[in-house]
């Protein structure tokens, strides 16, 4: 996946796109899905995570995994028809318009990313009908994508529409504003939208040790990887919640929202390092009509 651009005094930093000498999200998330789209700089800076967390891969799969289940959710019972997914980076196997189209077949699905690399793969592999689109833009740009006419031109801002944010917002910089940022998307929602999110998870004071390892990962990603990857508190990202109401479980580890099953196995301390959660922008309460 790509973050969105790092701002610089005089405007944004360009996405890495083809340039092999620097690591890029995207690429790097790739290769820890074992894909095949990426160069020796994104698998050295995954080996720099690794070090530090030799189970890693197993979270992105862990976030691959939870994205599913919510968009099979999404747009089975809850009705979902559209969905926006930011950040989706390059393509791999089970993309969100399978899922969603899986069980809708009429479901619109339109992915966004800035990386110039990802938009050329995506439109390739995932235009595969006339519902799926790849669009380039970027989740900071002014008046959200929700205002972007690629993205208008696909889906009606008027009705209800499924916002997929999955392991993007680890990667905005506290000068951003993460939460601002979603409040600027939920507050352009149409009532009786969904926003699902996932991101890094410092546990802080609830737990000392994974705070420790949280905080190693942290250096890793920002210093040794990619150059950003922070990990925020349950508090902080709570806040990506405010105005919508936050469907059960609630945000939670990503392998506690609604499981397919039971465990296999012990967890491991890194796949703990990462929150889920799925807001719904509530319906206006109907009038209520007094007797005569």
């Amino acid at each position: 996946m790509s973050p969105p651009a790092a701002r610089r005094e005089g405007g944004f930093r360009a996405p890495v796109g083809v340039d092999t000498t620097r690591a890029s999200i995207a690429r790097v998330y790739d290769y820890s899905l074992d894909g095949k789209d990426n160069y020796p700089v994104d698998r050295a800076a995954l080996a720099a995570i690794l070090e530090v967390a030799p189970g890693q891969r197993e979270v992105s799969r862990l976030n691959r995994r939870w994205q599913h289940r919510v968009v099979r959710y999404l747009a089975g019972s809850a009705g979902i028809d559209q969905f926006l997914d930011v950040g989706a980076g390059l393509p791999t196997v089970c993309n969100t318009h399978q899922v969603a189209q899986q069980e809708n077949r009429d479901a619109q699905v339109v992915y966004v990313d800035n990386d110039p690399l990802c938009c050329a793969h995506g439109r390739a592999l995932l235009e595969e009908n006339a519902n799926t689109h790849y669009l380039c833009g970027d989740l900071l740009e002014d008046g959200t994508l929700l205002e972007n006419e690629g993205v208008s031109r696909y889906l009606d801002p008027g009705r209800p529409i499924g916002l997929i944010v999955c392991g993007v917002l680890q990667h905005v910089d506290d000068s951003f504003d993460p939460a601002a940022v979603v409040r600027g998307y939920t507050d352009r929602l149409a009532d009786g939208s969904f926003v699902a999110i996932t991101s890094f998870w410092d546990p802080a004071d609830e737990n000392r040790e994974l705070h420790a390892l949280a905080k190693r990962l942290e250096w890793a990603f920002t210093e040794m990887g990619v150059g950003s990857g922070w990990y925020r508190t349950r508090e902080q990202q709570l806040e990506y919640f405010g105005g919508l109401e936050l469907r059960e479980p609630g945000l939670v580890g990503l392998a506690d929202w609604w499981p397919a099953g039971p465990p296999t196995r012990p967890r491991w301390p890194e796949e703990q390092l990462i929150l889920g959660g799925v807001g719904h922008k509530p319906l206006p309460a109907p009038p209520r009509i007094h007797p005569v």
